[in-house]
């Protein structure tokens, strides 16, 4: 599946980035940042003085769950419905679910995003990077290469990584940032989106992401792929795609 620039006689005119096993360690987000954002949900929901995007989010995630499927998910709407509306407490179960099973939800990762923001404004929070990271995005500027983000975490949450890593604040490297507003990251139309976006044909742009069904919908989207091995990442084969083990061994 996956080809070379070379090959297709195309020369990469963008990077698109994964965050998670890519730029930044798997254990930081599984071992600090869903923690912190669990421990602090409870008292960000329940504030009297609670904020209008805090109250937005609690909005979505009540629409996102009646139209949730899963079985469980239903089950806790089930009992939330004999009081006509949730209730906060009802809330708190349903993000708390969403949280333990590990749910792509919009609402919970704009919540976890308003969190995270007040942790790194505390200092409670610092990103690390990989060594290699910013020598790449450094290279690539200097290539006049635009440089964008991909992840599932929110744009919020991704600039406020960026923001605030042990690096200092290198959201500047970035040119655009996609969530999962944009789509699913395991659906090929999520990457045509992002190249439409970018103003490029997919074939200019490579996408660089540990999870290799992510490299899977990008490559049949038309774009060139990298499938990023770091120690403790939890996919260990990257099927047809290019397997780097850091940023550097990327040669366009």
């Amino acid at each position: 599946m996956e080809t070379t620039s070379t090959q297709q006689n195309t020369v990469i005119k963008a990077i698109v980035l994964d965050i998670e096993g890519t730029t930044c360690p798997v254990t930081f987000v599984s071992q600090t940042l869903f923690p912190f954002a669990r421990r602090q949900l409870s008292k960000t929901i329940c504030s009297e003085n609670r904020p209008s995007n805090v109250t937005a989010a609690i909005e979505e995630a009540i629409a996102e769950w009646k139209n949730d499927p899963e079985s469980k998910s239903q089950a806790l709407l089930l009992r939330a419905s004999n009081q006509n509306e949730p209730t906060i407490e009802d809330i708190i179960h349903y993000f708390d679910h969403l949280i333990q099973h590990d749910r792509k939800s919009t609402a919970l990762k704009e919540l976890q995003g308003i969190i995270w923001e007040q942790g790194y404004a505390a200092g409670e929070l610092q990103s690390p990077l990989y060594g290699d990271v910013i020598p790449a995005l450094n290279a690539w500027t200097q290539q006049g290469i635009t440089l964008a983000v991909y992840s599932s975490g929110s744009v919020k949450a991704q600039q406020l990584l960026y923001a605030h890593t042990t690096d200092g604040d290198i959201t500047n490297r970035f040119s655009q940032w996609f969530d999962t507003r944009t789509g699913p990251k395991l659906n090929t139309d999520s990457y045509r989106i992002i190249s439409q976006a970018i103003g490029l044909k997919p074939a200019s742009i490579l996408f660089v992401s540990d999870h290799p069904r992510e490299c899977d919908a990008a490559a049949e989207a038309g774009m060139e792929t990298r499938f990023c091995l770091r120690e403790g990442n939890p996919f260990s084969d990257g099927g047809d795609h290019q397997m780097i083990h850091n940023l550097g061994e990327i040669k366009l």
